[in-house]
C-alpha cells in the first residue's frame, strides 16, 4: 500500500521549469548596479533587452549604466530609440541625453535637450538638475543656438572615426576627423582624436599644432593636456614633461573619465605614484573599469609597492584578455631572455635607447649576443664606435676616442653605484645617454666620470620626485658639493 502511494505521489509530482525572463535579468542588473559593478550590470541589462526588446525601462537603465562608464554615444543611441520607437512618454530620457551631450562637449545639443526636458517636466525629478546644467552651459558659451539637428550624423561619424583609429586605418581616420571638426568646430573630442591620428602616423609636429589649437580655444581641456604630455614624453622633452606633469598633478577633476584619463596618462609616462593615486581612487569609489583600466592599475600598484592590489588587478586583466599572460608588471626584463631584452633596446627609435642596448650587451658574457651585435643596424658614427668598443672591451687591443671610453664608463659608474638600488631603472641610464649624445655633438669633454654621473643622477631623481640633495649625491660619488653644482648646470644646459 505504501509502495502504491509512493508511486502515486511520484506520478503526481510536477517539475516547474525556471523561466529566466527579462524582469529576472533586469533585477540582477539593478543589484549589480547598486553594488557599483557596472560592467556586470550592463551584461544583465543587455540580456534583459534580448528577452524583452520593447521594454523601455530596460533600455533606459542600460543607457544610464553606459553613461557611468563613459560610453555616452551608445547611451544616447538607446535613449533615442526609446523616444522615437518605443515610448515617447519618458521625458527623463531628454535629461539623460542632455547630460551625455555635455560630457561629449556638444554644448548646443546638451542645452537643446535640457530645454526639451523642462518643457515637458517643469516640476519633474530632474528639473533642478536640468536648470543647473543650463546655467553651466551658459557660462561655457553665452550665445547658444539650439537649432542644430545633426546629432545623429555626428554620432555615426564619431563612431566611424573611433573604429578607424582602433583598426589602424589612420589616413581614413584623418580624413573623417578633419571633416568632423569643420562641421563641428567646438567638438573638442574630434580634435583630440585627430591629433592622435597624426601622432600615430608619425607627424608629431602636426599633432602638436592641433593640440595647441584646442588649448588656445578651449583652455584647460584635460584630454588635450594629457595628450600633449604623452607627445612630449615620447619626444624625450624631459623638462617640458616635468613642467606639465607638475601642472596636471595639481588638478583634481570631478568627472570619472577625467580621473581615468589622468591616471592612465601618468602610468604611461612612468609616474606610477600619481597613476596609482587616481586609479586606486576610482576603484575605491566603486568604479568597475575595463581591461585597460586594470592594466594601468596593476602596473601603478606594483611599482609603488602595493603588490596585493597589483596582483588582484592583473587577475581582472587576464579574465578579459587571457593573451596578456606573461606580461604582468613583475614579469619584467629581468625575467626575460637577455636576447629579447637586447633586441628591444637595440632596435629602439632613439639613439639613447640603442646605446643603452649596447651597454647592456657589455654586461653579458653570452657569445651569441656578442655575435649578434656585429649584425645590428647602426644609425650614427657614435653608435658604431660605441659598439666596436663594447665588442673589443675585454681584448683591450684597439685604441678608441676618449669620448667613447668616457661615455661608457660614466654609464658604468651609474650602474655600479645603483645596481643594488631597486628604485633605479633604465630611465636613469637613458637620461645619461641622451645627455652624452648631446655632449658629443657639442664636442664637450666628459672625462670627469664621477661628476657627470652624480649630476645625471641628481637631475633624474628629482625629475622622478625622489627628492635628493646635491650634498647627498656628492657624498655618494665621493666628490665635492661644488663640483656637483657645476656639473648640474652643464647637464641642465644639455637637456634644454
Amino acid at each position: 500500500m505504501e509502495k502504491q502511494n509512493r508511486k502515486e505521489r511520484q506520478h503526481g509530482a510536477k517539475v516547474i521549469p525556471f523561466i529566466q525572463t527579462g524582469e529576472y535579468y533586469f533585477k540582477k542588473g539593478l543589484k549589480a548596479y547598486r553594488q557599483h559593478d557596472i560592467y556586470k550590470s550592463i551584461k544583465h541589462f543587455e540580456r534583459a533587452i534580448q528577452l524583452e526588446p520593447e521594454e523601455p525601462m530596460f533600455l533606459c537603465q542600460l543607457a544610464v549604466a553606459l553613461t557611468e562608464i563613459g560610453d555616452y554615444l551608445s547611451s544616447n543611441k538607446h535613449l533615442t530609440s526609446i523616444i522615437e520607437d518605443i515610448d515617447s512618454d519618458m521625458p527623463e530620457c531628454f535629461y539623460f541625453m542632455a547630460n551625455n551631450y555635455a560630457h561629449l562637449g556638444l554644448f548646443q545639443e546638451s542645452g537643446r535637450y535640457a530645454e526639451m526636458y523642462l518643457e515637458r517636466e517643469p516640476d519633474g525629478d530632474f528639473a533642478e538638475d536640468a536648470e543647473d546644467l543650463l546655467d553651466l552651459l551658459r557660462l561655457e558659451e553665452e550665445d547658444y543656438d539650439f537649432s542644430s539637428n545633426h546629432q545623429d550624423e555626428l554620432i555615426v561619424k564619431q563612431e566611424q572615426a573611433r573604429e578607424l583609429l582602433e583598426t589602424g586605418q589612420l589616413d581614413e581616420a584623418v580624413t573623417l576627423l578633419k571633416q568632423i571638426v569643420r562641421e563641428y568646430p567646438e567638438f573638442w573630442s574630434a580634435y583630440n582624436n585627430l591629433a592622435l591620428a597624426y601622432f600615430y602616423s608619425g607627424d608629431v609636429e602636426k599633432a602638436s599644432e592641433i593640440l595647441e589649437e584646442v588649448l588656445s580655444k578651449n583652455p584647460g581641456n584635460l584630454h588635450a593636456l594629457c595628450n600633449t604630455l604623452v607627445f612630449l614624453y615620447y619626444q624625450r622633452k624631459n623638462q617640458k614633461v616635468k613642467e606639465l606633469t607638475k601642472r596636471l598633478s595639481s588638478i583634481h577633476p570631478i568627472l570619472v573619465e577625467h580621473r581615468y584619463k589622468l591616471g592612465a596618462t601618468f602610468g604611461l609616462i612612468g609616474r606610477h605614484d600619481l597613476a596609482y593615486k587616481w586609479l586606486r581612487n576610482l576603484q575605491r569609489s566603486g568604479f568597475e573599469g575595463d581591461e585597460t583600466f586594470y592594466y594601468w592599475l596593476s602596473h601603478a600598484a606594483y611599482f609603488t609597492d602595493h603588490i596585493e592590489v597589483s596582483k588582484n588587478a592583473w587577475k581582472r586583466v587576464l579574465e578579459e584578455n587571457p593573451d596578456k599572460k606573461g606580461s604582468a608588471p613583475w614579469e619584467s626584463d629581468s625575467t626575460k631572455p637577455i636576447s629579447d631584452v637586447l633586441d628591444r633596446w637595440l632596435n629602439g627609435d632613439f639613439i639613447e635607447e640603442r646605446l643603452y642596448g649596447l651597454f647592456l650587451a657589455s654586461k653579458t658574457n653570452t657569445s651569441l649576443v656578442r655575435k649578434d651585435l656585429q649584425h645590428i643596424q647602426l644609425h650614427a658614427t657614435l653608435e658604431q664606435e660605441f659598439a666596436n668598443y663594447v665588442l673589443s672591451k675585454r681584448k683591450r687591443t684597439e685604441k678608441f676616442p676618449a669620448y667613447i671610453i668616457d661615455g661608457y664608463h660614466i654609464a658604468d659608474t651609474l650602474f655600479k653605484k645603483n645596481k643594488h638600488d631597486d628604485s633605479a631603472n633604465e630611465e636613469l641610464y637613458l637620461t645619461w645617454l641622451m645627455i652624452y649624445d648631446e655632449a658629443v655633438k657639442r664636442q664637450l669633454k666628459v672625462s670627469n666620470w664621477q661628476a657627470w654621473a652624480a649630476a645625471t643622477e641628481y637631475i633624474w631623481r628629482n625629475h622622478q620626485s625622489h627628492t635628493i640633495t646635491q650634498k647627498q649625491v656628492a657624498d655618494k660619488y665621493d666628490i665635492s658639493k661644488a663640483t656637483v653644482m657645476k656639473y648640474v648646470k652643464f647637464v641642465k644646459e644639455l637637456l634644454q
